[in-house]
This record gives structure tokens, C-alpha cells and sequence, in this order.
């Protein structure tokens, strides 16, 4: 099957009128949105809006009902797509860091390019330590997942997405299981991701994180996206009244 020609000036995630059920509920009503290169969406919403759901869809860990979900040009819910070729593209961290216990940090950032892209030992290991230094873990290659703090496993999850080298990543609420104190270090990895021109779909409650780092914001309230747009209008000028509650709650 070959591959669209995709170019950079299209969006590298388009979403159109995307429905998702789980059996009789439906979780996503039509949600469309495009993402360019380099950008940095966030999707907030209250609980339940099927903010998750949506970034599993992107690389088809869901599948869906109707619509479209492209991601550089090719069709994510094609019964012919080669997911592990779309997962190569689409990194994603998750809320829980699913690390392997057994394995060092280094052991886990290094497995997937050995494994699955069957990548030369010696020179993942080299990119396995920069990356570790990227999301500011020297000193702890040779630590086991049950030795650091969620923080340091967050972003030893990440630094293991980073190993495939993706051309997006998807972050789904990866700083809600964390304590407070821990929740800073994650994001700083985040925005310094970002700031390096990483294509980035987040799903987050951290309302300050959002404003700082967001190109777009989308808020999303029972499978539909009610209101979006840079995080200056969204935040100062919200239309939508249930937007306009969702924000009084938590800012």
C-alpha cells in the first residue's frame, strides 16, 4: 500500500467528524479538529468528555464508528493500516507509566528500537543516555522503575516514546497520578519537547501548563467540542456558557 504523499503545509492530524461508541454510549459526536507540524494542542474538558478517548483513536488504539483520522496523509481507520508503521510515527504516554519493573530506566528507553525497529544496539544505547539526559535523569540509567518517584518514571515513560522517534506525541492526563511536587519536572520535559518543535496532543487538567504551552486549547463536553482557540480568547473570552462554568471551577 503506498504511502499519500503528505506535505508540511497540510495539517499532520486531521480529524473530521469523527464518532466513537462504546456499545449504546456514544463517547465522541462528530469532533473534528487539525493539527499543523510543531504545534501544541491541548484538549480539556470535564471528566467523561471523551477527551481520552479521542487521543486513543489517533493511533488507532481505539478504533471508530465514522469520520476520519489522518495522520500524515494516511487513514487511521483504514482496515489495511500497518498499526506498528502508524505507532513508529505517533509516540504516546499514558497517565500510568507502564514501565517493565524488571528492567533498568535505561533498559526500558532502549527496548522498543531493539525490539521492534531492530536498531543497532550500540547506537540505541547512545541515543537511549542523551535521551535520558534530555528529560533530565543522569544518574539514574541503572535504576530500577520500583527505585524512582512517579516523576522520574514519567519521564522515563516518555523518554521511551522518544526512542522511536516520533513525529507526534500524544500525552494523555500524564500528570494525574502524580504528587504535586512531582508534576512540575513532567511538564518542564513537556515544554522543553515543545519548545524543540515536537508536534504535541495533550489531554490535561493543568489549566497554567495549558495557557503557557498551547497553540490551540479545545474544550470538549460530552463528545462534542463546544468551544476552541488560542489560549489568550480562550481563557480571557470564553462564549460558550458551559465553558464559561468549566473554567470558574477550576481556575
Amino acid at each position: 500500500m503506498s504511502q499519500p504523499a503528505w506535505t508540511e503545509d497540510q495539517p499532520i492530524v486531521s480529524i473530521k467528524d469523527v464518532h466513537k461508541s462504546f456499545g449504546d454510549l456514544e463517547v465522541l459526536k462528530g469532533i473534528s479538529m487539525d493539527v499543523m507540524k510543531g504545534e501544541v494542542i491541548c484538549i480539556i474538558g470535564p471528566s467523561g468528555s471523551g477527551k481520552s478517548t479521542l487521543i486513543r483513536c489517533v493511533n488507532a488504539l481505539n478504533d471508530i464508528q465514522s469520520g476520519s483520522i489522518q495522520v500524515e496523509g494516511q487513514e487511521v481507520n483504514d482496515k489495511a493500516l500497518d498499526k506498528l508503521e502508524l505507532r513508529k510515527k505517533v509516540g504516546m504516554v499514558f497517565q500510568q507509566y507502564n514501565l517493565f519493573p524488571h528492567k533498568t530506566a535505561l533498559e526500558n528507553i532502549m527496548m522498543a528500537p531493539i525490539k521492534v525497529l531492530k536498531q543497532d544496539k550500540a547506537e540505541v544505547e547512545k541515543r537511549a543516555r542523551s535521551l535520558i539526559e534530555k528529560v533530565r535523569l543522569q544518574g539514574k540509567e541503572n535504576a530500577y522503575p520500583g527505585e524512582l518517584s512517579g516523576g522520574q518514571q514519567q519521564r522515563v515513560a516518555i523518554a521511551r516514546s522518544l526512542a522511536m522517534n516520533p513525529d507526534i506525541m500524544l500525552f494523555d492526563e500524564v500528570t494525574a497520578a502524580l504528587d504535586p511536587e512531582t508534576v512540575k519536572e513532567v511538564l518542564v520535559t513537556i515544554k522543553d519537547l515543545a519548545e524543540d518543535g515536537m508536534t504535541c496532543m495533550l489531554v490535561t487538567h493543568e489549566m497554567g501548563f495549558a495557557k503557557e504551552i498551547a497553540d490551540h486549547i479545545y474544550f470538549t463536553d460530552r463528545g462534542v467540542i463546544v468551544e476552541h482557540g488560542p489560549p489568550a480568547t480562550f481563557f480571557e473570552q470564553a462564549n460558550d456558557p458551559r465553558t464559561q462554568e468549566f473554567l470558574s471551577q477550576i481556575l
